[in-house]
């Protein structure tokens, strides 16, 4: 019997198997792979946990993002109607001073037309003394007279003023 190339090499693979398997190479191979796998395994849960929260953060956040977009348009409004009550709040005194601006002119005027009347009433009366004064004087003469003209010239003065 001749034992050829091919022989040998089927002897070589033989024995390069039974090392191996004596040496608990697959066992070894498949434990590292088992290993591996549970790692891989192990990963995608967490992965998946991740993912979980990520999903419960992203609503939680819309939500917060929706409640603050609602406060936001709570508090332009609000905004608007302390705006409008100030603006009408602000016209109300304007007309309230504008108004008594123009009482207090108003009897300001008034005080003055009486102040005039009365200056004219007062004139009207010296006038009126001396005028009759004057006529007095020149129809009665004498001491009789002068006491006559004090006289009337003081009722006068008393009826004008």
């Amino acid at each position: 019997m001749e034992f050829d190339a091919p022989f040998w090499a089927l002897v070589s693979l033989v024995l390069f198997f039974a090392v191996v398997i004596y040496m608990k190479v697959p066992r070894t191979i498949a434990g590292s792979l088992d290993k591996r796998a549970d790692a891989i395994s192990n990963e995608l849960e967490q992965a998946k946990k991740l993912r979980t929260e990520a999903e419960a953060l992203l609503v939680e956040y819309q939500r917060k993002a929706k409640a603050a977009e609602a406060e936001a348009g709570e508090i332009i409004e609000q905004a608007k109607r302390e705006a409008a009550a100030l603006s009408s709040e602000a016209r109300k005194r304007t007309e309230e001073y504008v108004a008594s601006r123009t009482k207090l002119a108003e009897q300001k005027i008034a005080q003055a037309e009486a102040q005039a009347v009365q200056e004219v009433r007062a004139l009207s009366a010296e006038v009126a003394v001396a005028a009759a004064e004057k006529i007095l004087a020149a129809r009665v003469r004498g001491s009789a007279g002068d006491s006559l003209i004090a006289r009337s010239i003081g009722d006068v003065k008393s009826k004008l003023n």
